[in-house]
């Protein structure tokens, strides 16, 4: 089984390298660059141009994934659709985000609650199809689904806006998202949702190949709906919803950051930070991108492992089972 998972990751790395260097070409040769926000950093300015929703290409070799990991025997029909469908519905709406930016020329696509209206209305799918075979919060303890359901919708759509403000920086949401695949990998061992993250690390490595400082292309709003919705999924797959918590640590840092600044501005008219969200702060503060990427990609990885290393002492002590 696992030569099988090297051997289709290797192969799906290969692919979306080569894609992704198509696609950026094709970007080129049409004059299609990102609009950069008037808003944000100054330094931002000379990304102008960038291609922009590289996150297509693993938005079209996710069936392809999923099809490759159930014909090879990695995982269940029903276990596969449930892990992958999800990226797919949510990589569509950010796709459509990325269309309309890129039709009006403009940074912004849909408007605010048009976005939040369809990522509830995906994740709720997502979440009622899933429910039906019980919604866990550690393996063997199963939630109610009457409270649980609402609770996994609102993580979900969380976990999309957090990875979508992530990614400002060259590298900084692909090597986040990296470890957390990585992690997922380490941690669980459910065979389709361990095929499924290896898959999904050989896409965003490939992806990261060419959106490293500086960056040849970006994710676009496509790859990261894609991206937060394959960690709810394979977290969901892996039937332990508190996992969550350390596969989305530096994702939930930010957006919890970005939450701040806009109430207390609004409330207070104060700001806690110079922009939000966090990477942002230390770029106006004067830290250059590709160290506050090294940081936080530690950093990230550091969260990870001192809060699985809690929640093993929890489950080892029995105390989130009893």
């Amino acid at each position: 089984m696992k030569i099988k998972m090297l051997c289709l990751g290797l192969i799906f790395f290969a692919g979306a390298v080569f894609l992704e260097s198509l696609w950026i070409s094709l970007m080129r040769n049409f004059g299609m660059g990102e609009t950069i926000k008037e808003y944000g950093p100054r330094d931002h300015k000379k990304k102008k141009g960038t291609p922009g929703f590289g996150g297509i290409v693993a938005f079209m070799l996710s069936p392809i994934a999923a099809i490759a990991i159930y014909h090879a025997g990695l995982g269940g029909r029903r276990d596969v659709f449930a892990i992958w469908v999800f990226p797919l519905l949510a990589g569509l709406v950010g796709l459509v985000d990325d269309l309309l930016k890129a039709y009006r020329s403009s940074s912004e696509g849909l408007r605010s609650l048009q976005k939040l209206f369809l990522q509830i209305a995906v994740c709720s799918l997502w979440v009622y199809f899933v429910s039906l075979d019980g919604i866990f919060l550690i393996p063997g303890l199963v939630l109610p689904v009457k409270a649980a359901a609402p609770a996994l919708v609102f993580l979900s759509v969380a976990a999309l806006n957090a990875v979508n403000v992530t990614d400002g920086l060259d590298g900084l949401a692909g090597s986040a998202v990296t470890v957390s695949l990585i992690s997922v990998f380490l941690w669980t061992d459910k065979m389709p949702v361990l095929a499924s993250a290896a898959l999904g690390l050989a896409m965003t490595v490939a992806f990261l190949w060419h959106n490293s400082n500086p960056a040849l292309v970006f994710m676009g709003d496509v790859g990261s709906h894609l991206w937060g919705a394959l960690l709810v999924s394979l977290c969901v797959g892996a039937r332990s919803l508190l996992f969550l918590l350390p596969v989305g640590f530096i994702f939930g840092i930010e957006l919890a950051t970005s939450a701040i600044q806009i109430f207390t501005i609004r409330a207070l008219g104060k700001r806690v930070f110079r922009m939000s969200p966090l990477h942002h702060h230390f770029e106006i503060v004067g830290m250059k991108e590709p160290q506050i990427v090294a940081r936080f990609v530690i950093a990230h990885a550091a969260g990870i492992a001192v809060i699985l290393i809690f929640m093993e002492t929890l489950l080892e002590g029995g105390f989130l089972r009893d």
